[in-house]
């Protein structure tokens, strides 16, 4: 018992340090990177620069709290009540760290004199902070919201509910800031979307082993004590020589998997071994599983 609370208190301590990280550096991508250059990539962010053109008296911190309030109650309703908080979390260091950057670090003008140079590290950025948070079931709050609720009761990935929900803020540009910036906005909301797919399969991309050996049990010590994971095993017999098989299948991290292949050549150097790489594996001891 003493065990998997130390475990939960681990998992929810590199949860919240991921989270932390991701809160980081969207602000950063946004704050530095967005605002700047009236880039609107979708997003509340980019809806709020639009209102704040036609709206001027209006702040665009006002804006962003009323929007995001009303958009992260629904994802209470809808994603259940720790979705909630740890989106309010987000949401909150989110707002504070913008605000930190305005009041010490004012920005009145681009960073650079290349606009798609700008774009690129607007896109990046903030999509490697909201893959992360997404990762751990988080996110800044915004259309981000709209887009899980999109995912859970869809088919569709995280990357296109993010494109179909933020499309029609980035149409919105065109009428508002001009045809250049328009289609900059629309470079950007592609390249966000492949972003954010891209590093959410690299978060969660393990290793699938499936090893044919003679020699099965020191393999599967291995594997059961030393990295404490599950296998399934069945027997076979060779085509050729109709000798009998071992059959070890198994799903392992990608440092697990390094440790794992060193222990197969030493106990088994003729073991014919299938490794394949997935970033979808639901059950016991990955994410998803019970």
């Amino acid at each position: 018992m003493d065990l998997e609370i130390f475990k939960k208190k681990k998992q929810l301590l590199i949860d919240y340090t991921v989270m932390n990280i991701g809160t980081v550096l969207t602000a950063v991508g946004i704050y530095f990177f967005k605002f700047p250059n009236h880039f609107s990539i979708g997003g509340v962010s980019g809806l709020v620069v639009i209102l704040n053109y036609y709206f001027p008296n209006i702040t665009s911190g006002t804006f962003n709290s009323i929007i995001n309030v009303a958009l992260l109650i629904l994802g209470v309703v809808v994603l259940g009540k720790d979705f909630g908080f740890r989106t309010a979390y987000v949401t909150i260091s989110y707002s504070v760290l913008i605000q930190i950057f305005e009041k010490f670090i004012p920005i009145t003008e681009p960073l650079t004199n290349e606009p798609l140079l700008e774009m690129i590290f607007a896109v990046v950025i903030p999509g490697i902070g909201s893959a992360a948070l997404f990762n751990v079931n988080s996110s800044t709050g915004g259309t981000d919201i709209i887009a899980m609720i999109l995912k859970k009761y869809t088919s569709l990935h995280i990357g296109n509910a993010l494109f179909i929900v933020d499309i029609f803020i980035t149409l919105m540009v065109f009428p508002t800031f001009g045809v250049t910036t328009g289609l900059l906005c629309l470079l950007g909301l592609a390249m966000k979307s492949l972003v954010v797919d891209y590093v959410m399969e690299s978060m969660n991309r393990c290793k699938a082993f499936t090893i044919i050996t003679e020699h099965p049990q020191h393999i599967c010590d291995f594997i059961k004590i030393n990295l404490n994971r599950g296998a399934t095993i069945y027997h076979a017999q060779g085509m050729f020589n109709h000798t009998d098989k071992t059959v070890i299948m198994t799903a392992l991290s990608k440092s697990q998997a390094i440790r794992l292949q060193k222990v197969i050549r030493q106990a088994d150097p003729h073991a014919f071994v299938f490794i394949s790489t997935t970033s979808e594996i639901i059950g016991k001891g990955f994410r998803g599983g019970m």
